[in-house]
């Protein structure tokens, strides 16, 4: 899979260089941005790496102007576990944090999305959007039914995600069929303030930019958020039902996928 824009190149990545370098921005990101950290990370080399890395297809946003020999080509990255690959290896990165029974006892096919990042300088231009479509692509291309994976909130004090949790969980809770429901050792509540005092422009104003785009898609939220401490954010699982979509948006994708056959 791959697709150029006049200044980048986005495929899966495909040599050492290129996990390495998503690794990388991963730890500039994940760790020296937002202070989180866990038992694979390796500091003196600055790579956030994790069990979970060698299974995984990693979809990179690469420039091209950057050096790939000092591992700064990689500038965006999406982590992609489809699920007969995960029952291969055991378990989704997901379990650790979400009772995930029923989406595997509904027998469809599942992507476990993950570890998306985008360069600091990179943000709010056109990254973002060649992530997503390239990631439809994919998900046309394998027949997948269902996204889903963990979306943070920076920080483990629920007192400020008080409203946006409120909002996820009175207005976006996933059906009770599909619903993951958080482990009970770190979970937290979603339910913070009373429906009636809800405040829809507080929530969108505290909600991180990938949760807003998976609801404007049609996303759900599983019950419960999870309260990782390791890596400094509260987590909740966002899923979505490719039959869901808005149409506006399926037909989207597919006439891409279709035009690139």
């Amino acid at each position: 899979m791959a697709a150029e824009s006049a200044h980048y190149q986005i495929r899966l990545a495909t040599e050492p260089s290129d996990l390495m370098a998503a690794q990388r921005l991963r730890y500039s990101v994940f760790v020296e941005e937002l202070g989180g950290d866990g038992p694979l990370v390796d500091h003196e080399n600055r790579l956030e790496r994790d069990e979970f890395d060698e299974v995984y297809d990693h979809l990179i946003l690469v420039d091209p102007s950057r050096d790939a020999a000092a591992l700064e080509h990689v500038v965006g990255v999406y982590r992609l576990l489809p699920s007969d690959r995960a029952e291969q290896f055991g378990r989704f990165y997901c379990d650790a944090e979400y009772d995930l029974s029923k989406l595997r006892a509904s027998g469809r096919k599942l992507l476990e999305l993950g570890r998306s990042c985008v360069h600091p300088n990179y943000r709010g231009g056109a990254s973002m959007l060649l992530l997503w479509n390239a990631l439809a692509d994919y998900v046309l291309a394998n027949e997948i039914e269902i996204l889903f994976g963990v979306a943070s909130f920076h920080g483990i004090d629920p007192e400020p995600l008080r409203m946006p949790l409120a909002w996820l969980h009175y207005h976006h809770l996933a059906p009770e069929a599909l619903r993951p429901r958080a482990r009970a050792e770190h979970f937290q509540p979603m339910d913070l303030v009373p429906e009636d005092q809800l405040d829809r422009k507080a929530a969108m104003a505290a909600m991180p930019t990938l949760i807003r785009a998976y609801l404007r898609l049609g996303g759900f939220v599983g019950e419960g958020a999870f309260i990782d401490a390791p890596f400094n954010t509260t987590d909740v699982l966002l899923l979505m039902d490719t039959k869901a979509m808005s149409e506006k948006h399926l037909d989207f994708y597919t006439r891409r996928h279709e035009g690139r056959a």
